[in-house]
C-alpha cells in the first residue's frame, strides 16, 4: 500500500504530534519495516543490516537517514535522503531530522504496557531523548495506516472464516462419528485431520490447530503433538481453536474457537462456566455494538472490562487467565487494539476498518471453556463475521 503523506500528517496534527519517526535495525520494528516496504520476506523486502530512519513532519517534507552501503533501501519513499556511515555521522544526522521536533510518535509503550507497540529499543528512545524530542507512543497512528483493513483484506477475512466454520464442522462431524463406532481417537490425530483440511479450503497458518480434550483443555495454549497427545473418550469436553488466512498478499486472519462434549449431557460445572462465557462474549459484544451505531469512542480496555465483570460475578476470577481479545491482521496477532483490562490496560481505542477477536474464557484442573468470534469494526457497524455458539455441541 502506497505511503498517503497528507493522510499521515493530518492525522499527526490531530494528535497532536510534530512527527512520526519510523525506525528500524535488523527487523527489530517489524511495524516500522513493514509501513516502509523493508520487512524481509515481503515482495518488497531489503537487507536490513544497518540502522535507518524516515521521519514524517505534521508538515512539510518527509526525510531519510540511511547508511551508506544499504542507501537505497528507502529509495520508495518520498521526501529527502541523507546518507551516513559513521556513528558520529548518524548522531549529526538524527539532530538534523529533530531540529524542530518536540513530540515526535515512535513504536514505544510506556512502561512496555503495550508489547505490540513496543518495538524500539530502550537505547534508541535514549539516543532520540538527547536530541531535545519527548517520545509519544505511536499505537494509535499505527492502527490508521497500518492494522486497518480495506476492502479486499475484509473479503480474505471472510472467506477465511467461512473456511474455518466449514473446518469446525468436519472436525465435530468426526469426532461423533468415531464416538458412535466407539473408535479409539487421539488428540493429535484429529488435529492432523483439521491441517489436512486447512489444505483442501486453501488456508495457510502460523501453527496447527489446537484440539483439547478435558483436563487438556483447561491449558489455554495446549497444542497436542505426535508425542504429546492423549484419547478423546466418551463424556468428555473436547475445546478446538483454529485460525488461518489465504495465502494472498495482505490476506487477514480468522480465528475461531468451539467447545463440544463427547455425551448426551455435559455436566452441570461444565454447562455453567459456557453459559458464563458466552454471556461475558455477548456483553462485550454488545459493548462494540452500542458504540459502532452511535459512534462514540471506544476503547480496547473498557471491551474487557464490559466480559470481565460477567466472568467474575458468579466468582470465577481465578478462571480467567487471559484477555478478552487481541487485534487481527496479516498476523494473527495484529497491531491494533485488544481487548484487554486484564495483562495490560490497553487505552487504544477501536479504530474503524479494524478486526479482532472476543474470546472469554474459563480454566480449571478438570477443563476450560472458550468461546471466539471475530468481529469487524465499521464504520457505523461492528460486525460478527461466523456463526456465534450458542450452547456446548453436544457429540455423543
Amino acid at each position: 500500500m502506497a505511503l498517503d503523506v497528507p493522510a499521515v500528517q493530518q492525522a499527526l496534527r490531530d494528535e497532536g504530534l510534530d512527527a512520526w519517526l519510523w525506525y528500524d535495525f535488523h527487523g527489530s520494528n517489524p511495524i516500522s519495516a513493514r509501513l516502509a516496504g523493508t520487512l524481509p520476506g515481503s515482495a518488497a523486502g531489503k537487507m536490513t543490516t544497518r540502522r535507518w530512519f524516515y521521519l514524517i513532519p505534521a508538515t512539510g517534507e518527509p526525510q531519510a537517514l540511511v547508511h551508506a552501503i544499504e542507501q537505497h533501501n528507502l529509495d520508495g519513499l518520498p521526501g529527502r535522503k541523507t546518507i551516513y556511515a559513521g556513528r558520529e555521522q548518524l548522531e549529526t544526522g538524527l539532530g538534523r531530522l529533530l531540529k524542530d521536533v518536540r513530540r515526535v510518535a515512535m513504536e514505544y509503550s510506556p512502561s512496555c504496557a503495550i508489547p505490540y507497540v513496543s518495538r524500539v529499543d530502550a537505547g534508541t528512545i535514549e539516543l532520540v531523548r538527547s536530541h531535545g524530542a519527548e517520545v509519544q507512543s505511536s499505537g494509535d497512528l499505527v492502527q490508521l495506516f497500518e492494522a486497518r483493513w480495506d476492502e479486499r483484506a475484509l473479503e480474505s477475512h471472510r472467506r477465511a472464516a467461512g473456511a474455518l466454520y466449514r473446518i469446525k464442522d468436519r472436525t465435530f462431524e468426526a469426532i461423533a462419528d468415531r464416538i458412535r463406532r466407539g473408535a479409539r481417537m487421539h488428540e493429535y490425530e484429529i488435529q492432523q485431520l483439521m491441517t489436512g483440511w486447512f489444505a483442501d479450503e486453501g488456508l495457510i497458518s502460523d501453527s496447527p490447530p489446537v484440539v483439547a480434550a478435558q483436563e487438556n483443555s483447561g491449558n489455554p495454549h495446549y497444542l497436542p503433538t505426535a508425542a504429546v497427545s492423549r484419547t478423546i473418550d466418551r463424556d468428555e469436553l473436547i475445546l478446538i481453536d483454529l485460525w488461518g488466512k489465504l495465502p494472498t498478499p495482505g490476506a487477514v486472519y480468522a480465528d475461531i474457537t468451539w467447545v463440544g462434549f463427547t455425551g448426551p449431557t455435559p455436566t452441570d460445572e461444565m454447562t455453567t462456566a459456557f453459559r458464563t462465557a458466552s454471556a461475558a462474549r455477548d456483553a462485550a459484544v454488545d459493548l462494540v455494538q452500542q458504540a459502532a451505531t452511535s459512534g462514540r469512542t471506544i476503547r480496547g480496555w473498557e471491551v474487557d472490562r464490559a466480559a470481565q465483570d460477567v466472568l467474575r460475578r458468579p466468582g470465577f476470577g481465578a478462571h480467567v487467565l487471559h484477555r478478552t481479545g487481541h487485534s487481527l491482521g496479516t498476523e494473527v496477532h495484529g497491531n491494533g487494539a485488544h481487548m484487554d483490562d486484564f495483562e495490560t490496560h490497553d487505552e487504544r481505542r477501536l479504530v474503524p476498518g479494524t478486526g479482532f477477536t472476543i474470546e472469554p474464557g474459563l480454566y480449571f484442573d478438570a477443563f476450560g471453556v472458550r468461546t471466539e468470534i471475530n468481529v469487524y469494526f465499521g464504520a457505523g457497524v461492528a460486525e460478527i463475521t461466523g456463526p456465534v455458539q450458542s450452547a456446548l455441541v453436544t457429540l455423543g
